[in-house]
């Protein structure tokens, strides 16, 4: 089986959310941590994982990542407070 992927977000100590992917997410998170992950989440942590959803698929996981900067603050906060009934 090759690499799984997933989307995530997690929310900023500032409480913006970030949305990335990847296909290792513990290596991912600990670069968010030590401000070597992106640009945007330097010096925003620590971080709280709100949202995570794997694929078997680069492209799908891509695809997805796009939809979900699509929406708006209030409809992600939504997507992960579902997530976090399950």
């Amino acid at each position: 089986m090759g690499k799984s992927w997933v989307v995530y977000i997690l929310e900023c100590k500032d409480r913006t959310l970030y949305t990335g992917i990847t296909d290792d997410f513990e290596k991912r998170l600990k670069a968010h941590e030590s401000s070597t992950g992106a640009k945007y989440t330097r010096g925003r942590g620590p971080f709280v994982l709100r949202y995570l959803e794997h694929f078997f698929h680069r492209s799908d996981a891509s695809r997805r990542e796009y939809a979900i900067k699509q929406l708006s603050r209030k409809e992600k906060l939504l997507l992960c407070e579902q997530w976090n009934q399950e």
